[in-house]
């Protein structure tokens, strides 16, 4: 069994959790020229973007539309959730949920948040830290959390590459899979 990547340890605050204009300052942005359908018009013009956040070296491109205008949101979305799945940052002890968590998560325990939504990339980033803190334990992160640990499974899994992760850390440290 190979072992998942280890991730990467930055300090406060969490790469993904960073407005754009910060996150892109910590880029290298570049453009270039994809294959694929397109016709005449991608062959000719540059409308690929690609973001490589500096302090981590995580990549992200995008390419399917015709202009960079287009391409470069998308660009930054998917660095946003390669970064939260990708990066840890340390949780502080007691109450570490943050402001945006809060209003995020209901007095029941669910969280309410669509894996479209402009929050999920940072909420991903903070489950993920707050799992991985408490050694992988879904219970334990939940009742940090504030929410029950099906839903913190279910939040997870709606971003297949963080469960792919998370399973291969588990497995790694000798736990069984989550679905």
């Amino acid at each position: 069994m190979t072992p998942p990547p280890e991730p990467i340890r930055v300090p406060p605050p969490h790469p993904a959790t960073l407005d754009d204009d910060a996150l892109l300052r910590q880029c290298e942005a570049s453009r270039g020229r994809a294959s694929g359908p397109g016709g005449q018009h991608r062959n000719k013009v540059e409308t690929m973007v690609e973001l490589v956040h500096k302090p981590t070296g995580i990549e992200a491109h995008a390419s399917e539309r015709r202009s960079i205008r287009e391409n470069t949101p998308e660009a930054i979305w998917r660095l946003r959730l390669a970064l939260a799945v990708r990066v840890r940052t340390p949780v502080p002890d007691g109450d570490a949920r943050s402001a945006l968590w809060r209003t995020r998560c209901t007095p029941q325990g669910r969280i309410v948040c669509s894996p479209e939504h402009r929050d999920y990339p940072s909420l991903l980033a903070e489950a993920l830290d707050m799992i991985d803190a408490c050694g992988l334990d879904v219970k334990r992160s939940g009742a940090r959390l504030a929410c029950s640990p099906s839903q913190l499974i279910r939040f997870v899994k709606d971003h297949a590459p963080a469960l792919v992760w998370l399973n291969a850390a588990r497995a790694h440290a000798g736990l069984h899979a989550l679905r």
